[in-house]
């Protein structure tokens, strides 16, 4: 595809936007209060809460149609992933607060998600399509009280979408774009995207089947001339029937299978290599409503295969089942409790099985006050089959002031987590060690909420963490590159600050930024930024047209180049993006994204490739 196409493209939907703007909106919108649910597993207030929780609702995502969920999230204060900026089929890395993946719990439809023969036991972001998406939280710091082992430092809550309309539905959405390197802007078109959803409604009756496939192709890993290319095809099915008013059950089964060539690491070059991972999972979740209470349970079992085809090839097999069984009660709607056990059993074929489970018992409470004074607190016992038993808890107050239609917030906290060694730490086919001991964390949070109105809200937080235990790959002979995992005889210290704003300083204008500090006297790790800073401005044009332009900045990292054996710096950069976005009706509506406008030249990691400037189009049908 030639350079010039992008211009028609661009004139046809500013055409588009023109007309759109000519409407009057005759619709009144009706302004819910935000609620959050993340930190304390019920509905309430966002001024009640104690923490500064992320939202990412289906209009933001709807928003931001045909870009990975990674990529949304990374845009978000305190979290840096690395990978998303590389060819598609790049490794993941999440680093929230100065952590890695293995302190990131993912929870999907509320169920923790993972994968125990992995070296981080972390979920995949990649295997997800963000069109079956309904809504995410993100809620940061220590949170293992209510989520358990793993959420040291984030946990990224994900809700997928369900049958919610009377009748019969189906949404189709397509895109295609470009996939090129800064030096190489062909305008080739190597990415492909399509997703169907189809509901149904009737009654106590609701059913949603989902499938979607991804294919890109176009750059290669390392940098070189020969394209690596990614696929993925996923599936879902809903089945709920809400048998009363106070008992409803859902059923649901995902499958997903991720295709990937890769290149060789050491030393970094072109070659014929390719992963595949497959995974299958089957949940089913109840509730049983009383007065003032309900009954919940949640159980899954997941399944995923693994493989690698490269000069050491291997292969994994792990499942798991997780079950979540909590009560929670409300006293006077001032006090919201919540009494559970949590089970989780984790199994990996290597060169044997090797398995491991942890049966937590933990409570959690909220106190909401009517002179503005909130408790969040918790306790958790955590009852691993190798490590024995280890008690966290958690204490979250925070303080609020009433100022006309807005409020000041004042918040803290103090909470311990617990992560215990993974099966591939300490059995796996790369430097496992059994005599790993677990990392335990403890994380101070300390900050304040300023909301003057429905048109300004900002927040700031300082957190400090510190992790004893830390699990580390250290290499032994440097001259055979013999490396094992161990624990680091010092504790590590992290502090940091995010601070957050939103504004609608116009009608029909939006302003979101968020800048993120983080430091650490020991050194922050490889490709963890020092600072970092994201800027959105949105603009609705009427009621069926959206244009938004998007600024990132990351600061200098370090990282390790692979041909020397030494550290190096990354040079910082500044990534723009523009999204516009037209809905022509109710029932069809366009978008066009160009990402990197300016085709700004960076590293990412060391010798691997990075975006250049890049198109993408496509349209969402409702039917």
């Amino acid at each position: 595809m030639k350079n010039y196409f992008l211009w028609p493209t661009v004139t046809v939907l500013l055409c588009a936007k023109v007309g759109a703007q000519q409407e009057q909106d005759s619709i009144n919108t009706l302004q819910l209060e935000e609620v959050v649910v993340s930190d304390s597993r019920f509905q309430l207030k966002r001024e009640n809460s104690g923490k500064t929780v992320v939202s990412i609702s289906q209009k933001e995502l709807e928003q931001n149609q045909g870009r990975t969920i990674a990529e949304i999230i990374n845009t978000k204060s305190g979290i840096e992933i690395n990978g998303t900026r590389s060819y598609a089929g790049q490794n993941l890395s999440t680093y929230v607060r100065g952590g890695n993946n293995r302190q990131v719990l993912v929870i999907i439809d509320g169920i923790q998600v993972s994968d125990p023969s992995g070296t981080s036991a972390e979920y995949d972001l990649r295997l997800l399509n963000t069109s079956q998406i309904e809504s995410i939280e993100i809620l940061k710091g220590a949170a293992s009280t209510l989520y358990g082992n793993s959420a040291a430092t984030a946990v990224i809550n994900i809700t997928t979408k369900e049958a919610k309309k009377e009748g019969l539905s189906m949404d189709v959405i397509s895109s295609m774009g470009t996939n090129q390197s800064q030096d190489d802007q062909n305008y080739n078109i190597s990415d492909f995207s399509n997703t169907v959803n189809f509901s149904a409604k009737n009654g106590k009756l609701t059913f949603l089947v989902s499938g979607g496939n991804q294919f890109t192709d176009g750059l290669s890993a390392a940098i070189g001339t020969e394209a690596d290319a990614l696929s993925r095809i996923d599936g879902n099915v809903k089945i709920g029937y809400q048998f009363s008013k106070r008992f409803n059950i859902t059923a649901s089964a995902f499958y997903n299978k991720l295709n990937s060539d890769y290149d060789n690491g050491f030393p970094i070059e072109d070659a014929d290599f390719s992963f595949t991972s497959e995974q299958s999972r089957f949940g089913l979740a109840s509730i049983y409503g009383y007065e003032k209470g309900s009954v919940h349970v949640n159980a899954a079992y997941n399944q995923i295969d693994r493989s690698f085809i490269s000069s050491f090839p291997a292969s994994y097999d792990s499942r798991s089942i997780v079950v979540d069984l909590f009560n929670k009660y409300t006293f006077a709607e001032k006090i919201y409790t919540i009494v559970g056990l949590n089970y989780i059993d984790n199994q990996t074929l290597f060169s044997e099985e090797q398995n491991s489970n942890t049966v937590d018992p933990y409570m959690n409470m909220v106190y909401i006050g009517d002179d503005g004074i909130n408790l969040n607190a918790g306790v958790r016992l955590n009852n691993h089959s190798n490590y024995g038993s280890n008690f966290i808890f958690n204490i979250n107050p925070s303080y609020r002031i009433n100022i006309n239609s807005g409020y000041l917030k004042f918040m803290g906290s103090y909470a311990t987590s617990y992560i215990a060694p993974n099966l591939s730490q300490l059995y796996g086919p790369f430097g496992a060690n059994k005599d790993l001991n677990p990392e335990e964390d403890t994380t101070i949070e300390g900050g304040l909420e300023f909301k003057l109105s429905d048109k300004f809200t900002m927040n700031a937080v300082y957190f400090n963490r510190s992790e004893d235990d830390r699990i580390e790959y250290v290499t032994i002979d440097p001259n055979t590159f013999e490396s094992q995992y161990r624990n680091s005889a010092n504790t590590v210290h992290f502090n940091g600050v995010e601070v957050g704003f939103s504004s609608k300083p116009f009608k029909d204008f939006t302003l979101d930024a968020n800048y993120t500090l983080t430091s650490s006297k020991e050194g922050l790790a490889l490709r963890v930024p020092k600072n970092k800073a994201n800027v959105s401005l949105g603009y609705s044009i009427g009621v069926k047209t959206y244009v938004a332009l998007t600024y990132q900045y990351v600061s200098d990292r370090t990282d390790t180049d692979f041909a020397t054996f030494s550290e190096v710096t990354l040079g910082s950069f500044s990534l723009a993006n523009l999204q516009l976005k037209h809905d022509f009706s109710n029932r069809f509506g366009a978008f066009i994204a160009v990402d990197n406008i300016l085709n700004e030249e960076y590293t990412e990691l060391v010798d691997y490739t990075t975006k250049g400037r890049n198109l993408r189009l496509g349209f969402k049908m409702s039917l």
